[in-house]
């Protein structure tokens, strides 16, 4: 029997693939299940953008390979994107690398930047590939605090304390995923700061900015920053369209080379259609985006109404397509909630703890289901809760 590589003896199957696993299996069994923990847009992209998706498809010359760095329509598009949104000026051939979504992202920065044994900094709680992908490269991983205490920001006091030679990377996510929380100017000055002075490569995961959120931030908007820091954002959850898989890595030239480097050696180009049509959705108008936000706000009312009757508390002032909120006392961990709740009432919502153990007494809503879901949870939340007060 031959045994699987070592760098997968630190790496589990990601949590939320086990569990749609547990979710389809109850399906077939005749159970109506309700997700409402996946971050995955119920919503389709814009018409225009689904349109030149299908136009190009019909052109034989666009199923050809493409070019690594994908096109320049593409990578002009992104630039556009983010003069427009961010007021951040990139140079659409130098300083902007597509990518079949964010994750790779971090893969290939991940391959490009540390060789086995460098250390890395990763929020606790945080996206779970950041760890991941650091141990399946060999990287030593410590984790640093985001505390509700502290409104999920770095305690940099904290960080200062560390033996910081010993680290090349550090991910940050503002807005926050899976706590809302918003990032600021002052937060990234403070990062490009810190990175200057440790020689530290700081990475902010940006794909939540249009989400529920009336103050879309760039690091890169920051004076010097590309010197210190590159940035991931996604069409995703932005522009509805996840299973596109449609990210970019954008910085310091030198960067982007070393991210391609790795790239081109494991994938190529995407597909010239999706390519046509991302270039269509990041120049939509704001209008597009506040009629998606009007929906996941009507929502988000409802998830609020859920989260109430579930006795968990959270803060208002959180962005993006998620809600993060604390259980009450009387259950030991968020899991504990969660499972009883998909057990007992088949509605499935996320255990904070997978972000992290700073995350054990939270749970995450998503708003990526249509209404219709969030009051059948309601209802059921509030039929369990009898049936758990006659018990």
């Amino acid at each position: 029997m031959i045994e699987i590589a070592d760098r997968f003896k630190k790496v589990k199957e990601y949590y939320f693939s086990t569990k749609l696993q547990e979710i389809a299996r109850m399906r077939e069994e005749g159970m109506s299940v309700l997700n409402l923990g996946i971050g995955s847009p119920d919503l389709p992209p814009s018409k225009s953008t689904i349109n030149t998706l299908v136009e190009a498809s019909h052109h034989p010359s666009n199923h050809a390979y493409q070019a690594y760095r994908s096109s320049f329509e593409l990578r002009n598009a992104m630039a556009t994107f983010y003069q427009d949104l961010y007021g951040v000026s990139l140079k659409p051939k130098e300083e902007i690398l597509p990518l079949l979504g964010s994750k790779e992202g971090i893969m290939y920065i991940s391959l490009a930047f540390l060789n086995p044994g460098d250390e890395v900094l990763v929020p606790n709680p945080g996206y779970p590939a950041y760890e991941a992908i650091s141990n399946i490269v060999g990287a030593k991983v410590t984790q640093y605090d985001l505390l509700e205490s502290n409104n999920w920001l770095p305690d940099f006091d904290a960080l200062e304390k560390l033996e910081l030679s010993k680290f090349k990377l550090m991910w940050v996510n503002y807005p926050n995923m899976p706590t809302g929380a918003q990032g600021s100017r002052q937060l990234f000055a403070r990062l490009i700061d810190f990175a200057r002075r440790n020689r530290i490569l700081v990475i902010n995961d940006n794909p939540y900015s249009l989400v529920l959120n009336d103050k879309p931030q760039s690091i890169l908007e920051i004076e010097h920053a590309k010197e210190h820091v590159l940035e991931l954002n996604s069409l995703s959850k932005s522009f509805n369209m996840s299973g596109w898989r449609v990210g970019m890595a954008l910085g310091k030239e030198k960067y982007i080379n070393a991210i391609l480097q790795a790239k081109s050696n494991v994938d190529s180009g995407m597909f010239l259609p999706v390519q046509k049509a991302a270039s269509e959705a990041l120049l939509l108008p704001r209008e597009w985006h506040n009629e998606r936000n009007a929906i996941y706000s009507e929502r988000r009312k409802m998830a609020m109404e859920l989260i109430g009757q579930l006795g968990c508390t959270l803060s208002t002032a959180q962005v993006g397509m998620f809600l993060w909120a604390k259980i009450p006392s009387k259950y030991k961990h968020g899991r504990e909630l969660v499972d009883r709740l998909l057990d007992e009432a088949h509605v499935f919502i996320t255990p904070g703890e997978i972000f992290g153990s700073n995350g054990d007494r939270y749970i995450r809503v998503s708003l990526a289901s249509p209404k219709e879901d969030f009051l059948e949870g309601i209802t059921r939340v509030i039929k369990w809760k009898e049936q758990n007060i006659l018990v």
